[in-house]
């Protein structure tokens, strides 16, 4: 005998049901058009329908890519010390333009960023390369910061100037 999983009935929303859902999904966190369109899916709303409730949430303003890029770049930088290109990188990824990727980074200031940036290396520098040549110490701490998404120039103007 076979063992045969039931099968899942597919629950459709309608407009309005779609509509309410999603009003709940962008209310409790910014969420970008990107993100909405694939909760519409994971609802079964497609096409003509889905484009409606994407104009109605735009309209009530509960979707806006410039807020969600602002609070994005903010939360990452803040709370995940991500650097800029980082950041860039998955706000492209979500399909944000790139006059809201702009806005977004304007959230981040110069000085804080070069400070985060400094706390970054020389926590890093404590952990990871203790009885390192001084050579492989750099390249290892410089690594780290480009995978943070910091940018080459100014992590090696940091390196240089800590002296690590």
């Amino acid at each position: 005998m076979y063992y045969r999983p039931k099968q899942e009935k597919k629950v459709v929303y309608t407009r309005d049901q779609a509509l309410e859902a999603l009003q709940h999904f962008c209310a409790y966190q910014d969420r970008c058009h990107k993100e909405a369109r694939q909760k519409l899916r994971e609802l079964h709303c497609f096409g003509h329908e889905a484009e409606e409730v994407i104009c109605d949430l735009i309209a009530e303003k509960y979707l806006d890519d410039e807020r969600f890029a602002r609070s994005f770049a903010r939360g990452k930088f803040k709370i995940k010390r991500w650097g800029r290109m980082k950041i860039t990188r998955e706000l492209r990824q979500r399909d944000i333009s790139a006059y809201c990727i702009k806005k977004g980074l304007s959230e981040i200031e110069p000085e804080a960023y070069q400070e985060t940036m400094e706390k970054e290396l020389l926590r890093r520098e404590k952990i990871a390369t203790r009885g390192l040549h001084p050579y492989l110490k750099r390249k290892k701490l410089a690594d780290y910061m480009f995978q943070r998404g910091y940018e080459s120039y100014l992590t090696w103007e940091a390196i240089n100037r800590l002296e690590l």
